[in-house]
């Protein structure tokens, strides 16, 4: 289900914008709403994605790495 909004924008963008989707073959409606659909995906896309690394933090990485033996095993790589 589509709503209209009612939008205020200076003169001199909206006809910037009217030109961009001109040049790209779509309404000013289908223009904005890709765009704002973009901008809420990528959002939601780094809301998930933070979410995932934060639940990952507590247990830390392994990273597979012993202390040495000695100071002579050390000088030995």
């Amino acid at each position: 289900m589509k709503t209209d909004i009612t939008l205020k924008l200076d003169k001199a963008l909206l006809r910037d914008a009217r030109a961009l989707a001109d040049e790209r073959g779509v309404s000013l409606s289908s223009l904005l709403s890709d765009y704002l659909e973009q901008v809420v995906s990528a959002r939601n896309d780094y809301a998930r994605a933070r979410k995932r690394a934060l639940a990952r933090l507590p247990k830390g990485l392994d990273l597979r790495w012993a202390p040495p033996g000695s100071r002579h095993e050390l000088h030995d790589r």
